[in-house]
């Protein structure tokens, strides 16, 4: 589903005026004409087709996710797949005042880059990294990963954020993100690490200079921010089945 098909951003038209307009054939900008609405309504839509054209151009998500109601951002995807990127962090624990951020990965167009503590996990790195992507995706990432980075490095994250802690439950799937995995058939490459064990893997490269433990520990990383991307894609589709398609 792409924004092209949506019309709840428009002032006015709730869920049950767009399926309505979907019903009667209306699934895109393109088809929509005055007269399927009352006055006011139709100005709304034909002055958001208008000005939302010019921000897919720009592109700008930062748009869609001012005018698209909660939990629907999703929507958006599609339209800015191309720059999105899959983030995931490690840590020394769950408070980001006491606590740091050891590793950093960021997955965007087929590309994955991880940042590590004490050798490229900068401020200006992160800046610049989601400075370059359209929308942010995270698992559990609102209320975790981006105010821990915000409050490690004196960031201020303006990017579209979509969490899919929140998406997944919205198509009846939950609890933490390896669990959610297991039910999609995701699989992993070691399944032997969770957080409890990224913590000792950064301490025993921490306190011991055991490489190989940093290395187990990007993988890690690197595997949580990338099977984002699936899981994204799965629960798009479920997305779409359930609330578009059924009245197409």
């Amino acid at each position: 589903m792409r924004l092209e098909n949506s019309f709840i951003p428009a002032r006015g038209v709730g869920e049950k005026t767009e399926r309505t307009l979907w019903q009667q054939g209306v699934t895109h900008w393109d088809e929509f004409e005055d007269g399927l609405l009352g006055p006011k309504t139709s100005e709304n839509v034909r002055t958001f087709i208008a000005d939302a054209r010019d921000h897919l151009d720009d592109p700008d998500a930062s748009f869609f996710a001012d005018f698209l109601p909660s939990g629907s951002l999703w929507r958006a995807y599609d339209n800015f797949a191309a720059d999105a990127c899959f983030f995931d962090i490690e840590t020394t624990g769950l408070d980001s005042g006491r606590h740091e951020v050891t590793t950093v990965s960021l997955h965007r167009a087929g590309d994955t880059r991880t940042y590590v503590q004490g050798e490229d996990l900068t401020a200006e790195r992160l800046r610049e990294e989601f400075a370059e992507s359209s929308m942010l995706v995270s698992f559990n990432g609102k209320r975790f990963d981006q105010p821990f980075l915000e409050d490690n490095f004196d960031l201020d994250v303006t990017t579209p954020h979509l969490d899919l802690l929140y998406l997944c439950k919205q198509v009846g799937l939950s609890g933490g993100l390896k669990a959610v995995e297991s039910d999609l058939g995701i699989e992993r490459d070691d399944e032997d690490v969770d957080g409890r064990e990224a913590v000792r893997l950064w301490h025993r490269y921490d306190r011991e200079e055991d490489d190989a433990a940093l290395d187990r520990l990007v993988r890690y990383n690197r595997e949580d921010a990338e099977n984002l991307r699936t899981l994204l894609e799965t629960v798009h589709g479920r997305l779409r089945s359930d609330v578009f398609e059924p009245h197409v």
